[in-house]
């Protein structure tokens, strides 16, 4: 475009020579010298002026040209300016989410397989890389922290006591006490020979052994008796005793600091520094082993079941509209916030990316962009200035002959 620009001032050049020199001869050609003149004028003018923008005319350091390499720090400051006043603006953005419908977008593409295979295989990815960089040694201590903060440095008894006396209130321990009875009587039917040994061990050496026999034959027939009325009587006065005692035990685990000394004094035994140490050390390794594997294996169960959830909560996306205006609420309100918040963050980018070009790179950059149009310009101003110098000598020699 620079060649045709410059080569219809010379084609211009030209014409008004031969015009010049042939005039006298020629009257007409006149009117063609004029309009060459008028050409020429205007394409030098139009040439300065798009010169002017990125560099000076001839090297020639003329006031107020080179504008673009001389003012590239406050154009980049302008168009941050612009782009912060104009589009990081919480109604803007607002405005073209609400006119995208990103839910319903997102749970169209979500509720196809392929949707639902990519946001797994994302997933799984994110998941390795997390894998890989996160340090066993800090996992662990992590762990180990929160255990001892929410299990091992709480108290036990007062929280322990809540939850049994809520549940013996409520009778759930029944089912146990029972099947406790029925393990225990059907024990003692299947295994008579235990206890008629238990009573002979017990008894004086010059006792003879029949008598042991009927001894122990008499306890067996009692205790199965017993145990057949504690399984059959739902008011027995075993389990109301138990009932009882349970119920205290529960009280005394809150309010006696007897008890809650005795449950400190458990906790102590059984979660004691190696042991926390040790069950953290396995906790973190289970859970690593076992996402690894499923991420690694695309047809595992945990995978399908992502890939499940991923297409359903899709599905829903498309066929609720209450979940998805609630989602487009919330995306809406998120990008808001993010506009709010680094509107000035994100706007910076561009002042800082033009700070950083240097003067004559951004000048090429730009009149690379916009240079074809500009070329334009200088044809336009040369046919434009040939139509006027035509058209001022035609006036003026109509007027002065």
């Amino acid at each position: 475009m620079k060649l045709v620009a410059t080569g219809l001032l010379v084609l211009l050049g030209i014409i008004f020579v031969i015009a010049f020199a042939l005039q006298d001869r020629y009257p007409w050609l006149q009117y063609v010298r004029a309009a060459a003149e008028g050409g020429m004028v205007g394409a030098l003018a139009d040439w300065f002026a798009v010169t002017a923008l990125f560099k000076h005319p001839l090297g020639l350091k003329i006031p107020h040209t080179a504008i673009i390499p001389r003012n590239k720090d406050q154009i980049g400051a302008t168009l941050g300016d612009f782009v912060e006043d104009n589009f990081l603006s919480d109604e803007v953005v607002k405005t073209k989410l609400d006119s995208i419908g990103i839910a319903q977008r997102a749970g169209a593409w979500l509720s196809r397989p392929e949707g639902a295979e990519r946001v797994a295989t994302e997933g799984a990815a994110a998941i390795r890389g997390i894998l890989r960089v996160l340090d066993d040694e800090a996992v662990r201590d992590v762990l180990e922290s929160m255990f001892r903060r929410h299990v091992v440095d709480v108290p036990w008894g007062p929280p322990v006591g809540r939850m049994a006396e809520r549940i013996f209130e409520e009778g759930h321990h029944h089912q146990l006490v029972d099947l406790l009875v029925d393990s225990l009587n059907d024990w003692v039917h299947q295994n008579p020979e235990v206890v008629a040994r238990l009573v002979a061990e017990r008894s004086p050496s010059w006792v003879p052994s029949f008598l042991d026999d009927l001894v122990g034959d008499r306890v067996q027939v009692e205790l199965g008796r017993f145990l057949d009325a504690v399984q059959d009587d739902p008011n027995h006065q075993v389990r109301r005793s138990l009932d009882e005692y349970l119920r205290g035990l529960a009280s005394d685990l809150q309010h006696d600091p007897g008890a809650m000394a005795k449950a400190e004094r458990i906790k102590e035994q059984v979660l004691d520094d190696p042991r926390v140490k040790e069950l953290m050390a396995q906790t973190w390794a289970t859970i690593k082993g076992a996402l690894a594997n499923a991420v690694d294996d695309p047809d595992s169960e945990l995978t399908a079941n992502f890939k499940s959830a991923v297409q359903d909560f899709g599905t829903r996306l498309v066929a609720e509209p209450e979940l998805a205006a609630k989602v487009n609420a919330y995306v809406g309100d998120a990008a808001g916030y993010l506009v709010r918040t680094y509107r000035k963050d994100i706007a910076g980018v561009i002042t800082e990316t033009v700070e950083r070009w240097d003067a004559q790179e951004t000048s090429e950059k730009i009149e690379l962009q916009v240079g074809k149009d500009l070329q334009f310009i200088r044809i336009n101003g040369t046919v434009v200035g040939s139509l006027a110098g035509l058209a001022i000598f035609s006036v003026a020699h109509a007027i002065f002959g």
